[in-house]
């Protein structure tokens, strides 16, 4: 006769069976009642099944106790020690250590509380939605380290779904679209995989408790005594709160996180419809600047760590300082800052816009608010004046562009309009360099009416660093295929991007390429009416910039008219391209208005 047969429902330790039996029958009991109620009414065949699988389940478990008892006592630990660590489960990798494990969670023992206090199947179902709930808890911590990681901020649900996509393409481009995929596929299996373990993490620990009522109740009695005794007095251990209240903290902080964000796209969608030059009439906008060539130019990823990094300055500033020497031997003279960008470590755009814009666009929605609109860009001020050509250079852009519009260019190339036959260089679908010999031939070196404004975005030191062009004879650069060799013979991205020292390194060679190939041409090609204009849009990811490091960018302006450097000498800028320290450091989004006010335009706010 199986063993669970000789005990009644209300068996207790003590009356005269052994807890390993009472464990054993107690766990075989609850294990039917489950499968019976899992399988319905009117299923026989499912429960007739079932049924032989049970009795031989019993058997093995009769013939083998010690071993049977090891691995349920083995798998209840294992349900514990997920739903603990669900529970105490750090957002950020640098807090992912061992001793932030040594906590009491106030949630484990609230639910340990309610599943005892439920009868059997309220007790199923409560346990479920516990499961599910921390499947949810761990999905967000792990997107918020990813976020952390990569963007320097926590992920943020009401926002962050709309970067997923953008995130895809980046691995497509840098790795290919088998591992694009595969990542995406991933993924979804991961949390899928999370749900069910945290479920049945759930669910048998549930069982546990019930089955051991008394036991139970007193550990979950001892551990809230605890538990309000530790948060009452403040007690630490290892430089944090034993009494934890992690996983709810981190439930609410997103909560809040969402509502203040769509309070926010609402606030904004008002705010960027006034405008401090919005009504200004084209003859007052930029009178300063009539005749001149004036090129805006983003240096991708280039940040303030380039400049001050123990690793990446040396290179970097030594690039800067040999620039401004050069520029200056062409007759060139330059002025720099820094700027503090509305975004880290990615989603350039947001940096573009904000700079151009003047409003402080920090995340996706107000971007999509703003460029649907008609706010004045900077760009788009000079083609409001009638007085200049507007185009766009892009090798960024692989597919239609509605924002042309909003910035006010009269035309684009983007990555397939620059005559490129080389080869790409991870994301970057050409070298610096070619882009803007293409950006002298096709537009540029060419006989216009009108001066030219352009907006230019550079995207040879864009992530993951590998592999990086080299600067080669301007002559020889022909339709890019003299880069196949370079690309071939250069860093794999797989081996830099799991790599932190090996990615600062090759991010601050990245940033040399830029940063010559731009003054390379402009003592190349430039003349005594060209104003370049050129900045960071971000710093890099904090793997390679710092956990702490700011979001500083540099910006300078080049011009040989002595004229144009005068109309900013009240920002107090450094002299050269490399801003010193303590040079003045405004936000991102004061740059448009700073600027229009010092070539000449005269403000007339629009209320919208």
């Amino acid at each position: 006769m199986p063993v669970f047969t000789r005990f009644s429902e209300s068996s207790q330790p003590g009356d005269g069976v052994s807890e390993a039996e009472e464990e054993q029958a107690g766990g075989q009991r609850e294990g039917e009642r489950e499968a019976t109620a899992a399988s319905g009414p009117g299923s026989a065949p499912s429960r007739t099944l079932l049924g032989h699988r049970l009795t031989r389940l019993r058997a093995w478990r009769t013939r083998y106790p010690r071993t049977a008892r090891a691995l349920r006592l083995a798998a209840s630990a294992l349900a514990a020690a997920l739903v603990l660590g669900a529970l105490l489960l750090p957002n950020t990798l640098p807090a992912l250590k061992a001793v932030s494990f040594v906590r009491i969670p106030v949630e484990a023992v609230l639910g340990a509380v309610v599943v005892l206090a439920l009868p059997r199947r309220p007790r199923l179902a409560a346990a479920v939605l516990y499961g599910l709930g921390l499947t949810v808890l761990t999905t967000v911590n792990l997107l918020d380290m990813g976020f952390n990681e990569y963007l320097g901020r926590g992920f943020n649900a009401a926002l962050d779904w709309d970067l997923l996509p953008d995130a895809q393409a980046y691995v497509e481009d840098t790795f290919g679209g088998g591992v694009a995929t595969a990542a995406a596929v991933g993924a979804v299996v991961l949390v899928l995989l999370v749900a069910a373990v945290m479920v049945a993490a759930s669910v048998r620990l549930a069982g546990v408790l019930a089955r051991h009522r008394v036991r139970a109740s007193q550990g979950a009695l001892a551990a809230g005594v605890v538990w309000v005794t530790c948060s009452a007095l403040g007690l630490t251990l290892f430089g944090g709160p034993i009494a934890s209240e992690r996983g709810a903290g981190a439930l609410r902080v997103h909560a809040q996180r969402t509502v203040e964000s769509l309070r926010d796209e609402a606030a904004f969608a008002e705010q960027s419809k006034a405008d401090t030059f919005g009504d200004t009439p084209p003859g007052e906008l930029l009178p300063d600047l009539r005749g001149k060539d004036v090129i805006f130019t983003f240096i991708e990823s280039y940040g303030r760590s380039a400049i001050e990094d123990p690793v990446m300055a040396p290179g970097v500033d030594r690039t800067l300082d040999t620039s401004t020497a050069a520029l200056k031997k062409a007759g060139f003279a330059a002025r720099s800052g820094w700027l503090t960008s509305a975004t880290y470590g990615g989603s350039s755009w947001l940096g573009h816009s904000t700079t151009m814009s003047g409003l402080w666009i920090d995340n996706q929605r107000r971007y999509r608010t703003v460029s649907a609109g008609d706010h004045l860009t900077l760009t788009k001020a000079f083609q409001k004046t009638g007085a200049w050509d507007t185009v766009g250079v892009m090798p960024g852009v692989q597919k239609g562009w509605p924002e042309q519009k909003w910035y006010g260019l009269d035309q684009l190339y983007d990555a397939f309009d620059l005559g490129y036959k080389g080869p790409k260089f991870s994301w970057s679908t050409m070298p610096d360099q070619y882009a803007l010999e293409a950006f002298q031939r096709r537009v540029h070196g060419k006989q216009r009416d009108k001066p030219l404004m352009s907006f230019v975005i550079l995207t040879s030191s864009h992530q993951p660093w590998a592999p990086i062009p080299k600067t080669v004879g301007w002559d020889e650069l022909g339709d890019g295929s003299v880069f196949d060799a370079i690309q071939k013979g250069g860093n794999k991205a797989s081996d830099v991007i799991t790599d932190t020292t090996k990615s600062r390194e090759e991010y601050g060679k990245s940033i040399q390429y830029s940063v010559t190939s731009l003054t390379q041409w402009l003592e190349r090609y430039g003349t005594d009416d060209t104003v370049l204009v050129f900045l960071g849009d971000h710093q890099p990811i904090a793997r390679v910039s710092g956990n702490h490091a700011s979001r500083d960018v540099p910006v300078s302006i080049v011009a040989k008219d002595p004229k144009v450097l005068d109309k900013v000498a009240d920002w107090h800028w450094t002299e050269g391209l490399r801003p010193e320290r303590d040079a003045p450091v405004w936000r991102m989004n004061s740059f448009r208005d700073r600027f229009l006010k010092a070539f000449g335009s005269t403000p007339h706010p629009s209320k919208g």
